[in-house]
């Protein structure tokens, strides 16, 4: 593999270990300062490989529409021992493509929208509860609503004594999975059973107990309308059946993607949008007069929508999108070897002033008066590896966002906004929002 002083790639920060703290810490702050030193092309070794992060849309329709077969799956032997190896983050070439077909359905149309009584009912369960405890942290109850949504939806649980024991695994692996090992390859080691990843196993195991369980009572009960219904149901174009360990394997990398998106996205939103007056005030009017449709009448809200994409412009879910080169690809003036991993930039696009004028403004109406195009506006990736759950995540979190605003009035306890750090695969608030939240009259 060539060096980092290779003539075919761009130059760069050079100190591995830095640049991965700084992803870590601060990776919206650190790929503000690379592009504005380096430009569209910036190398950034760090200690899961060497990673050629460009921020030009132009480029990024290049990396999206490349033969599949250029690339291979990113950092695999640090997500597969807690993924498992028939995850779709980790297939490639055609069982990846069948994969994708098979778990498509319920992520669009019918089926998504017929969550929506359900992600309502744990918005307003949890923001109730958390209105009788004081000064809370907006992402903790976020992170509240989106398991329960995941519980009930993706993995069916419908016995209301066993979701908080779903809970309190889920909790607890997500929690483990944020640590360095799951970027270190080298510190996936279980040192006699005492060390963090040692600790990230055992919670996996018990996380997976419960996911059999769970698919042995589907097995047995009889399907129902939610996701894992349907992956025990779904057949491949060959008529087979996706085994028990290949179904826990999905199940995890939902779990993974799905539990950080939309708590992470309501946080931004609540904190961003109670510190624009004129955006509060607008988007409550909305909502107020919107409030006797269904959560598929609220999804559709124009004004909401254009908050949405404004939040996730302003604070993207990941800092970018990876690809590791299985093949040489032409970027540019850069020739790029084979080994090293393109990241297309999410926030270094979503912040160029040529695309955002007055970037780090909070605008949604930038939204409504211009149509962004998949390479300018992207927050859940592109091309054949683009996010699976983006509609559901999406739908969630607006119905999640209009029940609330509608519902309950949120009191900021931060009198600056909270900085983007990376918390597991998604950047989210430090401090985590903390807010105090009451019940709000209609109309109020």
């Amino acid at each position: 593999m060539p060096t980092s002083q290779s003539t075919h790639v761009p130059p760069g920060p050079r100190n591995r270990w830095l640049n991965t703290y700084r992803i870590r810490s601060a990776p919206q702050a650190a790929t503000g300062r690379w592009v504005a030193r380096y430009g569209d092309h910036v190398l950034v070794p760090a200690l899961n490989g060497n990673v050629v992060m460009i921020s030009d849309p132009a480029l990024a329709k290049v990396v999206f529409a490349a033969d599949p077969a250029v690339y291979k799956p990113f950092a695999v032997k640090a997500i597969a021992p807690l993924l498992g190896y028939k995850s779709l983050l980790i297939l490639q070439g055609e069982e990846h493509r069948r994969e994708r077909k098979l778990l498509m359905p319920p992520f669009h149309g019918s089926r998504m929208r017929s969550y929506g009584d359900a992600i309502r009912v744990a918005t307003r369960r949890h923001l109730q509860a958390a209105s009788t405890a004081g000064a809370v942290k907006m992402h903790d109850v976020a992170q509240h609503i989106s398991l329960e949504v995941i519980i009930r939806t993706i993995f069916g649980v419908e016995e209301e004594e066993r979701v908080p024991v779903f809970t309190a695994a889920v909790r607890d692996l997500v929690e483990v999975l944020g640590s360095i090992v799951f970027f270190v390859p080298a510190l996936q080691r279980t040192f006699w059973g005492m060390g963090p990843f040692a600790k990230t196993l055992q919670k996996l195991a018990r996380t997976d107990a419960l996911l059999q369980e769970q698919i042995d009572r589907v097995r047995a009960h009889g399907p129902g309308e939610d996701i894992l219904s349907m992956m025990v149901q779904a057949r491949f174009d060959d008529g087979t059946a996706m085994s028990d360990a290949h179904i826990k394997d999905e199940l995890r990398t939902l779990l993974l993607a799905g539990h950080e998106t939309t708590s992470t996205v309501l946080s931004w939103a609540i904190d961003t949008i109670h510190r624009h007056a004129e955006v509060r005030e607008r988007l409550l009017a909305e909502v107020d007069a919107g409030a006797a449709g269904s959560p598929v009448d609220d999804a559709a809200l124009p004004y909401l929508d254009a908050v949405s994409k404004e939040t996730l412009r302003h604070y993207p879910i990941a800092s970018e999108a990876l690809r590791e080169l299985a093949q040489p690809l032409v970027l540019g003036d850069y020739e790029i070897p084979a080994g090293y991993c393109i990241g297309v930039s999410i926030v270094g696009i979503h912040h160029r002033p040529d695309l955002y004028p007055d970037p780090e403004r909070f605008w949604p109406e930038r939204f409504e008066q211009r149509r962004f195009g998949p390479h300018e506006f992207l927050p859940y990736g592109g091309g054949h590896r683009r996010c699976i759950g983006a509609a559901f995540a999406d739908f969630e979190m607006r119905v999640a966002l209009a029940t609330a605003l509608r519902e309950f009035t949120f009191t900021l306890q931060q009198r600056e906004p909270p900085r983007p750090i990376r918390r597991n695969v998604a950047m989210g608030p430090k401090g985590g929002v903390p807010v105090v939240i009451g019940a709000r009259a209609a109309g109020a």
